[in-house]
């Protein structure tokens, strides 16, 4: 599992513990959240959980330093929690367009969380507060409609299988490489 902006390094550590037989590689553009995501690395030592690696998720992933054991089209999934609606549309372009790249054929799965619009519609205040709270921080940052990232998703040869909603209004995609 390849987690794009990991962010702390919370969540990915938490998955490393209830899910011992996957190998977890996080990852981070940000320096300051890179020497969290270390912290944890080095606290709990799981045998599971990898150094993280610097990824600019702008550039293709030919420009990513990489492990071997992640060449492209081996990655059974990709992982990104909380990063699209704080994200500029070249983060968003280059998230669908790095799974089209390195997931497994038929099998690799992208799997997103976060609030989302559902055709075109918010559907708590809460969410309707935030998005214009990002619009005023960044015009890049909005919730994202699942309508697009759909397209987006099918340009880069993938298609939404599922949608989870989960607390706090937001939800869980799961996209399949076809």
């Amino acid at each position: 599992v390849l987690e794009i902006a990991s962010g702390s390094g919370k969540h990915i550590a938490y998955f490393a513990k209830h899910f011992p037989k996957a190998i977890w590689q996080p990852s981070e553009h940000n320096p300051r959240y890179l020497h969290s995501i270390v912290g944890y690395v080095d606290h709990y030592k799981y045998d599971n959980l990898r150094v993280p690696l610097f990824i600019d998720i702008t550039k293709p992933p030919n420009n990513w330093a990489l492990p071997a054991d992640y060449r492209p089209k081996d990655v059974d999934v990709l992982l990104n929690i909380n990063m699209i609606h704080i994200s500029s549309s070249a983060a968003v372009e280059g998230l669908f367009s790095a799974a089209g790249s390195l997931l497994k054929p038929k099998e690799g799965k992208l799997i997103t969380y976060g609030p989302y619009v559902i055709d075109g519609i918010i559907s708590a205040q809460s969410n309707i507060d935030f998005d214009v709270s990002l619009r005023s921080q960044n015009p890049e940052w909005y919730l994202r409609d699942v309508h697009d990232l759909k397209l987006k998703a099918q340009t880069s040869g993938l298609k939404l299988i599922k949608i989870y909603q989960v607390p706090d209004n937001n939800h869980m995609l799961i996209f399949q490489k076809d």
